[in-house]
C-alpha cells in the first residue's frame, strides 16, 4: 500500500484518491465486459456514452468547487434548461451560432451573479438560493419555449454529435486521435521530468527512477487505451467535440484549483472558513465565484445537451443536478466541504456512467439500473463518513494507503497559512460570511 501510495499520490495531493477511483473504473469495464461479451469496452460504445453523458461530467467540474467550497446547487439543471431554449430560440430566430453561444454564455453569467449575489453577500444559504433557482428558472424555461420543442440548426448540431476531422493517408485509425494520443503520452513523460526537478531542486522526496518509470508507464497506458476507443471507432468517428470542450474544462479548472491562489483559497473556505478569513481570505468572493462558475458550466452543459439531443425541450435539465452531486461524491469529495478535486469527480461521473451503460447491455430494467445507482452513491459515501468517523482511513484511502501527512506535519491541509498575493484584507463582511464574528 506504501508503495502504490508513493507512485500515485503523496500527502499533499489527491494522486491516491484518484488512483482509487481509476481502480474502480476499470474493474466495473472489466466484470461487465466479461458480462457482455466485451460489448461494454467497444469504442462505438464508449464514444455513445461520452456523448450521452458529457453535461453531466460538465457540471460535476463546477459542482465538486461548490462543494468544495461547502456548499450545494440545486439549480444546474434548470439554469442549463434555461439556456438551452433562449439559444434554441434565438437561433430559430436567425441568429448566427457564435453569437448564439456568447449569448448562452451571457445568461449563465447573469444567472450565477444573481445567485452569487445572494449566497455572498445576502448570506442566504446556497441550498435555499439554488432550491428557489431550480424553480425560478424552470418556469421561466417553459415560459420562453411555450413547453415545446424548439429545433437547432444541424451546424449547431455538429458541436453534440460532431467528431474532429480525419486527414492523412488510409489508415484503421483516426489519425487527429493517434497524434492526439502520442501528444498525451509527450505530456505525461514530460510533466513526471518537470515534477521530478522540482522536487529535486526543493530538496524534497524524491521517487526512486523505477517508480516514475512506473507511473509514466501506467498513465500512458490509460492514454493509449482511451486513444485506442476513440481512433478504432466506425469510419468517420474519432474524438468527438463534446470530448475536446471537456478535456479542455478538465485541464483549465484543474490547473485553477490545484495551482493557483484562487484555488487553495476555495479549498481553505471549504476546509475551514473561519481560519481562511482570519488568514486574509474574502469568504465572500470565493462563495460568489464558486456559484457564478458553477452556472456558467451549467449554460455550456445545456448548449452540448441541446446540440446533442437536436432540440431544446420543456424536460431538459430534470434530475441533472442529482447527476452531478452524485458524480461528484462517487468522486471522493467530503460532504462537509474542503475536499474533492475536479479529475476524481470526472471519474466518478465516468463510474456511474459506465455502471448505468453495463446495466443496460446486461438487460438490467431501468428502475432496478436507478436502485444500483443509489445504493452505490450511498454506500461510498457512508462507508468514506464511518471511516473517518473510526479514525480509519476513506474508502478511497483504504485502496491506496490514504492521503497521510508526513509525520509531525501539523499543518492544515486546506488552510491557507498566510495572506499571499491576491488575497483581500479580512473584514467584519467576510467574517460574517463566514459565520465567526469579528476579534473583540
Amino acid at each position: 500500500m506504501k508503495t502504490l501510495q508513493r507512485l500515485f499520490g503523496n500527502a499533499n495531493s489527491s494522486g491516491a484518491g484518484q488512483a482509487g477511483m481509476i481502480i474502480a473504473l476499470v474493474a466495473i469495464l472489466i466484470i461487465f465486459s466479461a458480462l457482455t461479451g466485451g460489448q461494454t469496452i467497444l469504442p462505438t460504445n464508449v464514444i455513445n456514452v461520452f456523448l450521452a453523458y458529457s453535461y453531466i461530467l460538465i457540471l460535476a467540474i463546477g459542482m465538486v468547487q461548490v462543494i468544495i467550497a461547502g456548499h450545494i446547487d440545486l439549480s444546474v439543471g434548470s439554469v442549463a434548461a434555461t439556456t438551452g431554449i433562449v439559444v434554441a430560440q434565438a437561433m430559430a430566430g436567425g441568429v448566427p451560432v457564435p453569437l448564439a453561444i456568447v449569448l448562452g454564455l451571457l445568461v449563465g453569467a447573469a444567472i450565477g451573479a444573481w445567485q452569487g449575489f445572494w449566497v455572498a453577500f445576502v448570506r442566504v444559504p446556497a441550498f435555499i438560493v439554488t432550491l428557489a433557482g431550480q424553480l425560478i428558472f424552470r418556469g421561466v424555461n417553459q415560459v420562453i419555449g411555450n413547453s415545446i420543442s424548439i429545433p437547432v440548426p444541424a451546424g449547431y448540431q455538429f458541436i453534440g454529435n460532431g467528431f474532429i476531422p480525419d486527414f492523412g493517408p488510409s489508415t484503421p485509425f483516426s489519425n487527429g486521435t493517434v497524434i492526439l494520443g502520442i501528444l498525451a503520452v509527450v505530456a505525461i513523460v514530460v510533466r513526471e521530468v518537470r515534477a521530478r526537478r522540482r522536487r529535486e531542486r526543493m530538496q524534497a522526496n524524491v521517487l526512486p527512477v523505477w517508480g516514475s518509470v512506473v507511473r509514466v508507464v501506467v498513465f500512458s497506458a490509460v492514454a493509449i487505451a482511451v486513444t485506442y476507443e476513440f481512433a478504432a471507432g466506425p469510419v468517420g468517428t474519432s474524438v468527438p467535440i463534446v470530448a475536446l470542450i471537456l478535456g479542455v474544462l478538465v485541464l483549465l479548472y484543474g490547473f485553477l484549483t490545484q495551482n493557483t491562489i484562487l484555488g487553495r483559497q476555495i479549498y481553505a473556505v471549504g476546509g475551514n472558513s473561519n481560519a481562511a478569513v482570519l488568514s486574509g481570505v474574502s469568504a465572500r468572493r470565493i462563495n460568489f465565484f464558486v456559484m457564478f462558475n458553477m452556472s456558467v458550466l451549467a449554460s455550456i452543459a445545456g448548449m452540448v445537451f441541446i446540440a446533442n439531443a437536436t432540440a431544446s425541450g420543456p424536460a431538459d435539465g430534470l434530475g441533472w443536478e442529482l447527476d452531478a452531486i452524485a458524480a461528484v461524491f462517487v468522486g471522493g469529495a467530503a460532504v462537509a466541504g474542503g475536499v474533492g478535486t475536479v479529475t476524481a469527480s470526472i471519474i466518478g461521473g465516468l463510474v456511474l456512467a459506465f455502471l448505468t451503460n453495463g446495466l443496460s447491455l446486461v438487460g438490467t430494467n431501468s428502475n432496478i439500473v436507478q436502485i444500483v445507482r443509489g445504493l452505490v452513491l450511498l454506500v461510498a459515501v457512508a462507508f468514506d463518513v464511518y471511516s473517518k468517523t473510526q479514525g480509519r482511513p476513506s474508502l478511497t484511502g483504504r485502496l491506496l494507503g490514504g492521503l497521510r501527512r508526513p509525520p509531525g506535519d501539523d499543518t492544515p491541509r486546506s488552510i491557507v497559512d498566510q495572506p499571499t498575493v491576491g488575497t483581500t484584507a479580512t473584514t467584519s463582511e467576510d467574517l460574517a460570511a463566514s459565520g465567526s464574528r469579528p476579534p473583540q
